[in-house]
């Protein structure tokens, strides 16, 4: 690491990654309590693995799971082995004057978009993971009906509550989070639910509706308008294909956050642009313990 772009750049990113900018809905849920292994350390195949207890970690669920190809492999010891999802983003220039020194707002300045971009990418498809894949008796689906009313929303969620009560799921820790539509038009309706999801003084969301916690988020999974499915992760979604919002038992969600790691160019090495060049690679991993304990509407 060169002498005017400390160590401290690296650590100040790594906390923030992990500290701001972090999804509410996924707040208070424990990470994994399982090492990180990396294989292939500074190749291009580098991994981050992690071992899980089959008893802990369903392997139905991995193989159900529709977000992006995990790599699983089982061990005769009882443990499965899952990759977690690598981030990356593409290196920017950044000036002698900003690399120089270790001030946080600098550090901070330097990195933002760095940091925002991984962070939005990471949780995007956590919601996608979590959301679920198909209407079953364990992960419903309810089917909001065209042109549909803010009673229709609060209904859909009524049904998804049912489902959550006949699979013995515990009332509590439950959590919704809200496409923006199926929140704003809940909002509509004031009288019944406007002022029962916002704290006017501040223009958060803060009750609950049908036993669940309620939460926003702006990038839910889209549904297939024909066949009801979750579209796969990266796929460019129909005019017609519904956003969903989506339930889940906060103890059935497992996370884990991998390394984090920094790349650095002084300008010294690049003599035509003398300017350094900078970025990031970032591990991490959300998706359900056990395909039940999830639900949806669309």
């Amino acid at each position: 690491m060169p002498a005017n772009f400390p160590e401290i750049w690296e650590s100040r990113v790594i906390t923030l990654l992990t500290t701001s900018d972090v999804a509410p809905w996924l707040d208070n849920i424990p990470e994994l309590d399982t090492d990180v292994y990396t294989l292939g350390e500074n190749t291009a195949t580098e991994k981050n693995i992690i071992h899980i207890p089959i008893e802990t970690f369903s392997p139905d669920v991995l193989i159900n799971n529709t977000t992006y190809p995990i790599e699983v492999q089982e061990f005769e010891d009882g443990t499965v082995q899952l990759t977690l999802d690598k981030y990356q983003t593409k290196a920017t220039s950044i000036s002698d004057d900003s690399a120089m020194g270790a001030s946080y707002p600098k550090i901070d300045s330097a990195t933002r978009g760095h940091r925002r971009q991984i962070n939005t990418t990471k949780y995007k498809k956590a919601a996608h993971a979590i959301a679920p894949a198909a209407n079953t008796a364990s992960t419903p689906i309810i089917e909001l009906p065209d042109n549909y009313t803010a009673n229709d929303v609060y209904q859909a969620m009524v049904s998804v509550k049912d489902g959550f009560d006949k699979n013995e799921i515990p009332e509590d820790n439950r959590r919704f989070v809200m496409a923006t539509d199926h929140y704003n038009k809940l909002l509509t309706d004031r009288e019944r639910f406007g002022n029962l999801l916002v704290d006017h003084n501040t223009g958060k969301v803060n009750q609950q509706i049908a036993g669940f916690h309620v939460f926003t988020y702006v990038s839910n999974p889209k549904y297939s308008a024909t066949t009801k499915a979750k579209l796969a992760w990266g796929a460019i979604a129909d005019p017609e294909d519904k956003v969903g919002s989506f339930a889940f038992y906060v103890d059935n969600i497992g996370k884990k956050t991998g390394n984090t790691k920094q790349y650095f160019s002084p300008a010294a090495s690049n003599p035509t642009t003398q300017t350094n060049l900078l970025n990031y690679r970032h591990y991490f991993i959300a998706m359900p313990v056990q395909n039940k304990a999830i639900g949806a509407i669309i």
